[in-house]
């Protein structure tokens, strides 16, 4: 296995250990976690958040099963110019600031801190951005591989975007005044 897809899946075990992790110690450690995570996100709109939440799950899924299984990680060109270096780069842009999300949140909450609601708007922002680009960079690699399973990757990849760009980077950012 080259080195690079050995990479892409230390970023994805450890990265997912550590979103998985905060959001259990957030949980386990503020039992109103709940309630304080939605903020002032309307009750209307919330069962759209918990089902797009699965379907982007399933969608993060669709396009690593990609990223990993479909593509030559020696053989593949993103864009004309990057090569599958690129991906474990943008994996670790993903992951991290979602690590950080839950526990900036809650502690934002407690502390009544200005500072850190910036601090939880940067990292979901960061999040929408690195989740463009994964797109982007999904849409635009160069592969012999079916197409149908680059379509796959993208849908996965666009539904992951709707949850991190238009309901956390945005609408959830709108409501979140604690």
């Amino acid at each position: 296995m080259p080195a690079q897809k050995k990479l892409l899946w230390l970023v994805n075990i450890i990265g997912g250990i550590a979103v998985l992790g905060s959001y259990a110690l957030g949980v386990y450690t503020h039992p109103e976690a709940g309630r304080i995570l939605w903020g002032n996100v309307p009750e209307s709109i919330r069962p759209f958040y918990n089902v797009n939440m699965l379907l982007a799950a399933a969608g993060y899924f669709a396009f690593l099963y990609f990223i990993l299984f479909r593509l030559d990680a020696e053989k593949i060109c993103v864009a004309g110019r990057f090569g599958y270096g690129l991906f474990p780069i943008i994996f670790t842009a993903i992951l991290i600031p979602s690590a950080l999300w839950m526990p900036l949140t809650l502690l934002a909450v407690e502390r009544s801190s200005l500072t850190l609601v910036w601090a939880v708007r940067i990292v979901l922002w960061l999040v929408a951005l690195s989740s463009m680009v994964l797109f982007l960079a999904i849409l635009k690699v160069e592969t012999q591989q079916s197409q149908r399973s680059k379509y796959f990757a993208l849908a996965g990849s666009g539904i992951f975007c709707l949850q991190t760009v238009f309901l956390d980077a945005i609408v959830w950012v709108i409501y979140f005044n604690p």
